[in-house]
């Protein structure tokens, strides 16, 4: 599947980020906060102003992006990290000021591969067809499909989504960027403006950036998403609605080589397997691809202390 229509029924959400994009030192914040547990109220009461020195309102959106960035999880009113949110953000740990491009692929995967807390960069990552767009289009196309599926929504609601899901990701100085800080995921590179009008393009591309560590644990994760079958196609990692190919924006020789690689990677549990026309990785071992990522940060680590 390369494009389509999406429904997304009730795990749809548009709001929550109170109109601000994930920011820098957010998700430090949010760990010094609540990483070892703390209520939700941590970040709507009165004394939030003073905790996290931003706005009520901001700190609001702290807990949203927190949750939304797959390293902290909240159940029965308490936020608390992850056992990965742990491992990087901790004062030792591999990433805690977030200084590392494989936290912000990481952390974009994680926003982008499910429509759960994040539907409108979800669906634009994964279901708009072609590589330019303009904001327009994808309320429109939003508006549809959540209004098929029962929702009651304002064009305005998805409009304000929109355009932070656009500053969020489009650098600084480029189309409508307005903030005084730089939103973390635009440090990826992953949108430009394309024309004037509004219009922007998506950069589809090798990434060299991108850790094959963390590109191997989206597959992973891709792969539990599609069934955990024995293969997986090299057509549904490249094409497939939250496929590392479409949420990473790699091009298919790019995709390709990544996975001609897995075998070296991965011990031979997953192996890339050309026969007969049929490209596809195979599942031989079961292989935990959280190890190929604190790989990727001691790799890092050694090359900065270099």
């Amino acid at each position: 599947m390369r494009g389509g229509e999406k429904r997304f029924g009730n795990k749809a959400q548009f709001a929550g980020h109170e109109t601000f994009p994930l920011r820098l030192l957010w998700l430090k914040k949010a760990y010094e906060a609540g990483g070892a547990g703390a209520s939700i109220r941590t970040f709507q009461e009165q004394d939030a102003i003073a905790r996290f020195g931003v706005g009520r309102n901001m700190a609001v959106a702290i807990r949203y992006w927190a949750l939304a960035s797959g390293l902290f999880e909240e159940a029965q009113g308490i936020i608390a990290a992850t056992e990965l949110g742990h491992a990087i953000l901790r004062d030792d740990g591999f990433d805690p000021y977030l200084e590392s491009p494989a936290t912000i692929w990481l952390i974009h995967w994680n926003i982008a591969s499910s429509p759960e807390r994040t539907t409108t960069t979800y669906f634009a990552f994964n279901h708009l067809v072609g590589l330019e767009f303009d904001s327009a289009s994808i309320v429109e196309q939003l508006f549809s499909s959540a209004s098929t599926d029962g929702r009651r929504l304002s064009r305005g609601t998805l409009k304000r989504d929109v355009e932070v899901f656009l500053r969020g990701y489009v650098r600084k100085g480029e189309g409508q960027i307005e903030d005084a800080a730089e939103p973390l995921l635009a440090e990826l590179g992953l949108i430009r403006e394309a024309r004037i009008g509004g219009w922007f393009e998506f950069v589809r591309g090798p990434k060299p950036s991108l850790p094959q560590g963390i590109f191997t644990y989206a597959l992973g994760r891709f792969w539990e998403q599609e069934g955990n079958a024995a293969t997986l196609t090299a057509e549904q990692i490249c094409y497939a609605p939250g496929s590392p190919g479409r949420v990473f924006k790699l091009d298919e020789d790019s995709v390709v080589t990544r996975l001609m690689g897995l075998g070296a990677l991965t011990g031979d549990a997953w192996q890339w397997v050309d026969t007969a026309g049929l490209r596809q990785v195979q599942r031989r071992s079961e292989f935990d691809p959280l190890v190929l990522i604190e790989a990727d940060y001691r790799h890092g680590m050694l090359e900065r202390a270099a």
